[in-house]
């Protein structure tokens, strides 16, 4: 078949005799458009005439005049008016679906009402009249979704075996559809999620989602519908709809109008069965076959057919049949449970183990469903008897066959039991004292490093083959055993003929017959080497973890009375003419974590105050000498009368050659008491806080690299004019510090908690270490300054 467009051939004459010939196919194709359009405009009048016979009482003739009287009055098309009476007469869930997109497109000036209900309504006259489900893309997509965007439909049938076929198609090419005639059982694609998703799959763009569908490279940028279609709890396929482009977020009133064509769909579905049953034959056993088949399997088994309530919807399964080998599991006679409801039968089925909803997806979807160990819960007189049980759901036609097959208890428990002597090495054996008989199971053969075919040790005989040293134990099991007939237990070297030997635990207990009299000896032996091995090395770790302890204790004794001896935890305050400094510092709470914070506030021969906090990175003795190192070099390099930016220059060049290569950060500033001015800088360390009135914030951040890290460095300086009764606070991050927060959000706590409180510096400083929220159990420096 030769393709005319619409507009002509290009590059041909309109006078040539083959552009008379497209111009002639080009009318009649409207022509065609036309004559359908108006078939299934008839059609709605014809049903609007019918409403108003039905509902005046009058013959044909008078509603159809009553119909152009009440078009004229309305002012509306007589199409309109006729879609207008249908959904008022119908009240189904079409019109509820016209009535929602109506109301969703009520601001667009573009979408006029009456035209839309025509469109929705002459798409669901057009999908009900259709032959096949082909005819059904055409109309669904011509009149109801190219108003929404569009640019393509498919609808799919679900095959039993999960298979899905494409039954019809609109705005795909021909070459496409046929490559995409027939989707496999388990290949993902967009329609398969939309036949396991209740509520349909939605996708804003396939460029997002890697899922291969039919037109993917037609609309690569597309979003993608698909959306269950069934009917009465039963899924016959999938309706999907292609964008050309991006789909944004539908609101409830699109998507509600996208199912109720989903389920035109399924009624079409339902009553062609249009995807290849020459190819691919469904056999829709009756209710009768399936029972036969039923009975001649060697599970037990039920038939169950839908239940349906007063509105068509899928409501139970009534059990139709169940087998000869069927066992209940609450022990109730089968004439009992056939022909009951089965959520009545089971009420529990609903709940724990979510039978119900597997036997309610397998009838809609037909993909079979099988679990292992679900349990199973009856009521019987109110009391719940559960069993666990093998699942196995197939759907046949409309019938659905469930299969369980009722796990063994006393077999399973003995299946535990020889699992766990292996799993515990434990042997077990019984010895008749009157015969001589003696049984032994498999693992004890093992435990004794014998073959199965040899003969089993007695007890009198175990001293033989212990060690010797452990003579003395046995011999007091067995007069215990054997004398006193009390329970007895012992552990033993057993030397094995292969030589080895195993660390072993036997525990035993008499059998008396009904005069008293000793008639055997029951018990298990247990191989505990491992045990008495680990027993062996953690005593030797203990005595280990014991000297490392007394070690480390005495290393954090020397740590923490060489950090209180450098910076105690209080310090007189300096006396600076105009300006007060206190000081606090607060040592981890953990002995363990004994840090290399520190703190200096010192006046220097220039009238300057130096101030500066730091902390080294690390604990322990290591962190606390580096802090030594550092905190008296600066002291030293103070009296140069340099810069607090060349001072941490000099510091870096300390830090990474003379003290092991250690990395710390730090704040350093020089005060200047009767300019009132702060030059600062810093080293990877938070800014100072400076509080003026009731407002606090951080000084502009300068740049430094904390110290340690590079050979040569360079820091940058600033300096601050500070106000009478400004406050001034440098601390280290102990203050702060959060594992759950950033620390953004800890400085913003400190702002507010030091924009507020106690007058006095010392107060304040108090203050701050009350209220800080720190949970890292680190050190804690702290220097305040008040300008007089």
């Amino acid at each position: 078949m030769t393709f005319v467009p619409a507009g002509g051939l290009p590059g041909v004459s309109p006078d040539s005799p083959v552009g008379r010939l497209a111009a002639t196919v080009a009318r009649l194709r409207r022509q065609v458009r036309e004559a359908q359009a108006d078939a299934e405009g008839r059609a709605l009048i014809e049903l609007a005439k019918g409403i108003l016979v039905e509902r005046l009482g009058c013959g044909p003739a008078q509603a159809a005049r009553q119909l152009a009287e009440l078009t004229e009055q309305a002012r509306v098309t007589p199409l309109e008016f006729a879609v207008e009476v249908i959904n008022q007469a119908a009240r189904d869930r079409m019109s509820e679906v016209t009535q929602g997109f109506l109301d969703a497109t009520a601001d667009d000036r573009a979408t006029e009402p009456g035209q839309a209900a025509v469109r929705l309504r002459a798409a669901e006259s057009g999908a009900l009249a259709a032959s096949d489900t082909q005819a059904v893309a055409d109309s669904l997509l011509e009149h109801a979704l190219r108003p929404l965007g569009a640019a393509a439909v498919a609808v799919w049938a679900a095959g039993s075996d999960g298979s899905l076929t494409l039954a019809g198609c609109a705005g795909f090419s021909p070459a496409e559809a046929a490559r995409w005639h027939y989707v496999p059982p388990d290949v993902v694609t967009v329609a398969r999620r939309g036949l396991t998703e209740s509520s349909g799959h939605w996708i804003s763009s396939l460029g997002e989602r890697g899922l291969p569908t039919v037109g993917r490279q037609s609309y690569p940028d597309g979003g993608r519908v698909a959306v269950p279609a069934g009917t009465g709890g039963r899924i016959h396929g999938v309706l999907e709809i292609a964008w050309p482009g991006p789909l944004e977020p539908q609101p409830p009133q699109i998507v509600r109008q996208v199912e109720a064509l989903a389920e035109l769909c399924a009624h079409t579905l339902e009553t062609n069965a249009t995807h290849s049953t020459a190819e691919r034959p469904r056999v829709h056993p009756d209710t009768a076959e399936l029972m036969d088949l039923a009975d001649g399997l060697h599970d037990p088994a039920l038939v169950l057919v839908p239940h349906f309530d007063s509105a068509g919807n899928l409501a139970d399964f009534r059990i139709q049949h169940v087998n000869t080998r069927f066992l209940d599991p609450a022990g109730r006679p089968r004439a009992t449970v056939n022909g009951a409801l089965l959520l009545e039968t089971y009420p529990m089925a609903a709940g724990e183990s979510e039978l119900f909803r597997s036997v309610e997806r397998v009838y809609a979807t037909g993909e079979p469903f099988r679990a292992r160990r679900m349990q199973l819960t009856a009521l019987v007189d109110q009391v719940p008897l559960s069993a666990v049980a093998d699942i196995s759901v197939t759907r046949h036609g409309d019938n659905v066959l469930l299969i369980w097959r009722i796990e063994d208890e006393a077999a399973r428990l003995a299946s535990l039991l020889q699992h766990a002597q292996r799993l515990g090495r434990i042997g077990g054996f019984e010895e008749n004292l009157l015969t001589g008989g003696i049984t032994w199971n498999n693992q004890m053969f093992d435990l004794y490093g014998r073959p199965p075919t040899s003969q089993p040790v007695p007890l009198e005989e175990l001293t033989a083959h212990a060690h010797p040293d452990d003579a003395v134990t046995i011999g007091r099991f067995l007069r215990t055993l054997l004398h006193h007939r009390r329970p007895a237990s012992a552990a033993f070297r057993l030397q094995r003929p292969d030589g080895v030997t195993r660390q072993l635990r036997v525990v035993a207990e008499p059998v008396l017959d009904t005069d008293g009299r000793l008639s055997a000896v029951r018990g298990a032996y247990q191989d505990i080497s491992a045990q008495h091995w680990t027993e062996v090395a953690l005593a030797a770790t203990r005595d280990q973890l014991a000297h490392t302890e007394q070690q480390a204790a005495e290393r954090n004794r020397l740590t923490l009375q060489l950090q209180h001896a450098i910076m105690p935890p209080t310090q007189t305050p300096l006396q600076v003419p105009g300006m007060g400094v206190a000081v606090r510092y607060r040592p981890a709470e953990t002995e363990q974590l004994v840090g290399g914070d520190w703190y200096d506030a010192v006046i220097l021969p220039s009238g300057l105050v130096l101030l500066c906090v730091g902390d080294v990175a690390g604990h322990g003795i290591e962190a606390a000498t580096s802090m030594v190192v550092l905190r008296n070099a600066l002291r030293g390099l103070a009296v140069t009368g340099a810069g607090p930016g060349q001072l941490l220059s000099w510091l870096n060049v300390v830090a990474h050659h003379l003290t092991g290569a250690v990395t710390a950060t730090a704040v350093c500033a020089l005060y200047d008491p009767e300019r009132r001015t702060l030059r600062w800088a810093r080293a990877g360390h938070l800014p100072p806080v400076l509080v003026r009135g009731t407002e606090a914030a951080p000084l502009p951040l300068v740049k430094g690299i904390l110290l340690g890290a590079l050979p040569q460095t360079e820091y940058e300086e600033a300096e601050v004019q500070l106000a009478p009764e400004d406050t001034l606070l440098m601390y280290t991050d102990g203050l702060i510090e959060r594992r759950d927060r950033s620390v953004e959000e800890s400085l913003t706590h400190l702002l507010a908690t030091v924009g507020t409180g106690p007058t006095t510096l010392d107060q304040q400083l108090d203050r701050l270490l009350t209220y800080s929220r720190s949970d890292t159990d680190d050190d804690t420096c702290l220097v305040g300054v008040r300008v007089a």
